[in-house]
């Protein structure tokens, strides 16, 4: 360990161990990153889906409700991460097990190394559109390389990034919804807007939430950075809440007009396409270093390798296999992000319920190898999300957070053994 926490004060990343006091950042900082990773262009697709299926009133009902719950979800775990000091995967570690925390630290960076290669080609076929001439695979491999190449800096390449993509987005969301409302009629044309398509009111809630609830379970690894929990904790919620939710007002109030749920194809038809790919791709390029970020505190926990390490081979291997998981990978992304929500769910558990708000520094604590009352929960709360009605990632969180805590009760596994 005193190894590890040496490199810790030198690149300042802290893959093995507690945020120190002197790197923690402030409200504005917190909130430019926390905002860059929520603005994500797939939020925007998704509002077009609910934009094209569901009357104004309530798209705006089943937006408010699913973003306050993930707003719930995201800033619970932004408070253990402030609390504590410590990433996803560290913190798994006290729930989990050193070993076991091996099983959510695999999920959460597989999962983001697939979604960096989507977002990857997401990126690159709209520009190819426009650049015809330049091979789809040149500006797949340009643009998944630049946006490892600011990941290895960490977060304040980060911080720095999203303090150019939040406003720029925002701007281009602003613009592109006031020239839908010009063009047809304005606010009260949308309300009277009868869809032709039709989803129920659970559905579009489940979407909210689904949008983000895998790449929220990595709050963790960003908010740990937080001078305070009060700071972590609004950062986060302002974020996901506020952010997520112009991210599905951009998307659906062009969808609802132009009857396209895909953002691109909307600006196009308002005449926006070059600003678009501009914007938008730094819009992804903010979530993606996120995401390749996030994958890499996930290997180096299982490697105990350093992050910068995995940063690279993920971010090469995202980007070279990034077609093939952009037309055929979604499927299989979108069913972990139904398995991630009860690690979460076991994090919080086990925080709250079980050790009451206080865990022990990592260097004073030693853990024992997997406690299988956690990876039970896990898996009884990934059943759940098939298996109950309603909200599948809803009841993945809660059932696996009871189930945890009762298991807690009757499987004794002791750390410091």
């Amino acid at each position: 360990m005193n190894t590890q926490v040496k490199e810790q004060k030198t690149s300042g990343e802290y893959e093995f161990t507690h945020v120190a006091l002197h790197s923690r950042r402030g409200f504005w900082t917190m909130l430019v990153i926390m905002l860059g990773f929520s603005f994500f262009s797939a939020s925007m697709w998704a509002g077009g889906r609910l934009g094209t299926a569901l009357t104004a009133p309530m798209f705006l009902l089943s937006v408010l409700i699913g973003n306050l719950l993930l707003g719930l979800y995201t800033g619970s775990l932004a408070y253990v991460a402030a609390k504590t000091g410590l990433s996803t995967h560290l913190l798994a570690h006290y729930s989990f097990g050193q070993k076991g925390s091996y099983l959510p630290s695999f999920l959460l960076g597989f999962t983001q190394v697939g979604w960096f290669g989507v977002g990857v080609a997401m990126f690159a076929i709209p520009v190819q559109k426009v650049l015809p001439e330049v091979p789809l695979w040149v500006l797949i491999w340009a643009s998944g390389l630049l946006m490892t190449a600011t990941a290895w800096f960490g977060i304040k390449a980060l911080t720095i990034l999203s303090a150019i993509a939040v406003p720029a987005i925002a701007i281009l969301g602003s613009v592109s919804v006031n020239r839908a409302f010009t063009d047809f009629g304005g606010i009260s044309a949308w309300f009277d807007i009868i869809p032709t398509e039709s989803m129920s009111f659970t559905t579009a809630i489940g979407i909210c939430i689904a949008s983000f609830i895998s790449g929220g379970s990595l709050t963790p690894d960003f908010t740990r950075f937080a001078k305070t929990p009060k700071i972590s904790v609004s950062t986060t919620v302002m974020a996901f809440f506020i952010g997520n939710s112009l991210m599905f007002f951009f998307g659906a109030v062009g969808a609802a007009f132009y009857q396209q749920s895909d953002i691109s194809d909307v600006m196009l038809k308002q005449g926006m396409i070059v600003w678009a790919i501009i914007v938008l791709g730094l819009n992804i390029w903010t979530t993606n270093d996120n995401a390749i970020y996030g994958s890499g505190l996930g290997f180096a926990n299982i490697t105990k390798m350093p992050k910068k390490v995995f940063v690279l081979i993920n971010g090469v291997i995202g980007t070279g296999l990034s077609y093939f998981l952009y037309n055929n990978f979604v499927e299989w992304l979108n069913f972990l992000n139904i398995l991630i929500p009860s690690v979460g769910g076991v994090l919080l558990a086990d925080f709250f319920l079980v050790h009451k708000r206080q865990y022990l520094n990592m260097d004073k604590h030693k853990f024992c190898s997997i406690r299988w009352s956690a990876i039970i929960a896990w898996g009884l709360g990934a059943l759940a999300s098939f298996t109950l009605p309603g909200i599948a990632s809803l009841n993945s969180v809660l059932v696996s957070m009871f189930s945890y805590w009762l298991l807690s009760k009757f499987i004794k596994t002791s750390d410091n053994e």
